[in-house]
Order: C-alpha cells, then structure tokens, then sequence
C-alpha cells in the first residue's frame, strides 16, 4: 500500500520516512498542501495520508476538507493527521474536517505503525466491500452463463437508446438472433456441449460490436443486438458479417465438434413515435420468423415502421448464406 507523507519539516520527513522504510511501506513525499493535492489527483494516487496540520500554503485541515469534498480518483482516502496540537478542541476540529485519526508530535514510532497498520485493515476492508458491490451489481445485470446483458438490462438499454433516438432524429435498429436447430445440439451432443455453445456465441457477437452497441440474452438460445445510430442497409450488413462469424467456426468441447448456425431477424426505428420498444420487438421477432422458415442461417429484415416513408428503406431485404 502506498501512503503519502506530508510535512514542511525536513526533520520529520527524515525521521518518518526512516521509520516507514524498516516496516517496509512505499511512500511518497511532499513539502506543501499544494503537492500533496496534486499527488492526490493521480490515477494511481496514495489511498493512506499522514497530513502535518501547519503548513506553508494549504494547511493540513483545508486539504482533508478539499479530500472529503471533491474526492479524489473514486477511492476513500484515509488521513491520520501529525500535529503538536492536543487541545480537545483542536482534535474535534480535525475529526469534523474529515480526519481518520490523530497522533499527536512527538509521537512513539511503534504508536504511528499501530495507526498504518489500523488504516490499512480498514482500507483493505472497503476495497473487499467495493468489490462485493461491484460482483452483486454484475450479477444484476448480466445473464450468469454468458456474461452478456440479461433481459432486463437490454431492454433497459434499448428504451435509452430509443428515447436518444427520437431526441437526435437518428435511426436505431435491432438485430434478434437464434441459434438454429438448437434443441437437437442438446440432445446430441449434451447440455454441457450446449453450454459451450452459448458461451462461443455470446463471444463471438460481442467481438463484432461498436462501443456504444449492446448485446444481451433475450431468452434461451436468442440473443438481442441494439445498434444506436444504424440505418436497415447497415444492420443488414452487420447481420450478415455476424451470421458468417458465428457459421464460420465450428464448436469444439468435450471432444465434441460440430457446426453452430444463427438465424436473424433485423428490425429499425425511424423515430416515427413514442412507446416503439414493442412494436419493434415484434417486427424484429417477425423477421427471424421468416429467416428460420425460408430456411434457416439467414438474415431478413421487417417490414418498416408505419409511417416510414423513406425512400433509402426497402420494403423487404435480406441477406442469404453465402
């Protein structure tokens, strides 16, 4: 763990800096607040401070202030404050400007190790709880199988994501894939194989996507694309580039190995009105109904929105298995 000493005094930074390198801490030095501050706002900044209180800019008290107000680089800092004050007075006043603890100059050195040693269990515990947290929220959001959006989450997005599109007049377009023949992969090569299978297809479309592209599990074996920004000729396309990805590359687990196809259906919003999530759902559900009933490991587009007039849209498009 790092720590960040802060005194104007050269002798204390020799005697502190002495004592920290036998207990083996790194550290860092700085002379005034206003080095301290700038060591502070680093990426990779000290999350442990040992603050003197007088110092030549900004005193000790302002800087744990400025630290509990503006924050620094997301993570809490733990600040022990060195001071010759020990007035009752002056240690409420450090406590109310934020500070953890309060030692007291001249200070026992094996007194300043029990404090590190306080503030590092403590910092390690909030590390332990800020990952249960972030674990519980990934657990909320994502399917625990592929690690793709669950449901919830894409449709969520996709309300966003059209909400943004009818307030910038751009188009948005929805790609629902299924794997084909999937019930018969189970049943003969295992559900393990199946697995398998819908992890690779997970991967495989999540390596195919923009930054600002979602993808999640819809249900099952059907997984929902949402493509802000995209016209139909250039969904299509994606379909199709996404299509020959996953058909290109055969399902090797368990000794097993076999081809896996995907069936798409692409519907767009032209932000032609409000509440579309369902509408568009419906006809991008339509189109992949009519991809596995012209004969499967294809891509069709829906028919267009009611009121979508554009003349840059075909009524009825696909994409076919090379």
């Amino acid at each position: 763990m790092q720590i960040l000493l802060v005194d104007d005094s050269a002798v204390y930074r020799k005697l502190i800096g002495d004592h920290l390198r036998s207990w083996e801490f790194d550290f860092t030095v700085a002379e005034t607040g206003a080095d301290a501050w700038q060591v502070l706002e680093r990426p990779d900044a000290p999350k442990l401070v040992l603050l003197d209180w007088v110092l030549p800019d900004i005193e000790g008290i302002e800087l744990c202030q400025r630290i509990r107000k503006v924050g620094t680089t997301g993570h809490y800092v733990y600040v022990i404050l060195l001071t010759s004050k020990q007035g009752r007075q002056d240690m409420l006043d450090a406590m109310n400007a934020g500070v953890d603890d309060y030692l007291v100059k001249p200070f026992d050195a094996s007194e300043l190790k029990a404090r590190l040693l306080v503030g590092k269990r403590i910092l390690n515990l909030q590390d332990e709880l800020v990952a249960a947290r972030e674990s519980m929220r990934h657990e909320a959001t994502h399917d625990s199988l592929t690690g793709l959006l669950n449901r919830g989450e894409i449709f969520g997005m996709l309300e966003r994501e059209l909400e943004r599109a009818r307030r910038e007049r751009k188009p948005l377009s929805v790609i629902l894939g299924d794997i084909d023949h999937f019930k018969q992969v189970n049943d003969t090569c295992g559900h393990l194989f199946g697995d398998e299978a819908l992890q690779e297809m997970a991967r495989r479309l999540h390596s195919k996507l923009r930054v600002y592209d979602g993808v999640g599990r819809y249900g099952g074996e059907e997984f929902l694309l949402v493509l802000p920004s995209c016209g139909l000729d250039d969904a299509l396309a994606r379909a199709n580039e996404l299509r020959e990805t996953i058909a290109a590359t055969p399902i090797m687990h368990g000794g097993i190995e076999r081809s896996i196809t995907m069936s798409l259906g692409v519907a767009v919003s032209e932000c032609v009105g409000v509440k579309e999530l369902e509408p568009l759902l419906n006809r991008a559900d339509a189109a992949l109904y009519a991809a596995k009933a012209n004969g499967r490991n294809r891509v069709e587009a829906s028919d267009p929105a009611p009121g979508n007039t554009n003349p840059g849209h075909t009524p009825k498009a696909s994409a076919h298995k090379a």
